[in-house]
């Protein structure tokens, strides 16, 4: 009788762990939820580090969050880049109010065509595509913008990007770069491209660590451009001069001069440097370790 008491106990009991569940341990390793949405593998790039493949590019987010820019995509072997519409307007060119009167660019009008703009700098994978080799000082990931190129040597390298694509790349006017780092016709009137507070939207003196940083890593301004307050310098076509005082339209700079426009801060500039109007100059010769560029075509290239 005893005996049969204990069996019994034993049946019930088996028989409540059952009602509840058995909790079971998954056996090491990834489970199939890990495997189907894992993370990506890092990458090797040609120089021997790894960087994470990089995200896609988000839309604005501190300009204006409803705006979707228009976007050509290129492409070159395996490079692809991005180019974003600039629509034409005219804007006050200079050190407008916002701008502040550390340096003074006189304010004049200026009215421009629609245009595209480089989405990024160009990055040292375009240029290595195109080239064949990195003239830039820190080689530490494909996504960051070129850097230590002349003027003459965008010129060679744009000559090269329109045969292989069968575009009419360039670089954009100095008028065609402060434009769009105002954010043109959907600007906001913001110091720095995108933003009055510098951090959000540039590699600069401040924050880079002194190196250039991937690009598209900072927020966009509000045409959805990147990194045209630092991150690296950008060559413009222009040869450096006063500007006009009348509205002038579509300008090109003087017809001949000793140094050529770059503009956008870098990533060892303080914030000064890094304003929407502020601009600087170097002979077509000079190299830095900041200094790189940015493509332009115009609106009625196809």
């Amino acid at each position: 009788m005893k005996r049969t008491i204990i069996t019994l106990l034993l049946l019930l009991c088996i028989a409540m762990a059952n009602a509840q569940g058995i909790i079971t341990h998954p056996a090491p390793g990834k489970t199939t939820a890990q495997k189907k949405h894992g993370t990506t593998p890092a990458r090797r790039s040609k120089s021997g580090t790894t960087s994470s493949a990089a995200p896609s590019l988000p839309r604005p987010t501190l300009g204006t969050s409803n705006y979707t820019p228009n976007v050509r995509s290129f492409r070159v072997g395996n490079v692809t880049f991005e180019m974003v519409e600039v629509q034409g307007g005219t804007f006050t060119m200079g050190t407008t109010k916002e701008q502040d009167a550390s340096y003074i660019y006189k304010p004049h009008k200026v009215t421009l065509s629609s245009y595209y703009i480089g989405r990024t700098e160009v990055t040292q994978e375009l240029w290595k595509e195109v080239m064949n080799y990195n003239p830039s000082y820190f080689q530490e990931g494909d996504k960051r913008p070129v850097v230590t190129v002349t003027w003459n040597d965008c010129q060679a390298f744009i000559s090269k990007l329109n045969a292989l694509t069968g575009q009419n790349f360039r670089l954009p006017t100095e008028a065609e770069w402060e434009f769009a780092a105002r954010g043109g016709t959907k600007s906001r009137g913001y110091k720095y491209s995108g933003s009055n507070t510098l951090d959000d939207v540039a590699w600069c003196k401040g924050n880079s660590g002194d190196n250039a940083h991937d690009v598209a890593t900072k927020h966009p301004n509000e045409l959805g451009i990147y990194d045209m307050s630092g991150n690296a310098s950008e060559w413009c076509s222009d040869w450096y001069g006063s500007y006009s005082e009348a509205l002038v339209t579509n300008p090109q700079g003087p017809s001949s001069g000793s140094n050529r426009v770059f503009r956008g801060g870098g990533w060892r500039h303080a914030a000064v440097y890094c304003r929407c109007a502020s601009r600087n100059a170097y002979m077509s010769t000079s190299t830095y370790y900041y200094l790189g560029l940015r493509l332009a075509i115009s609106a009625t290239e196809r």
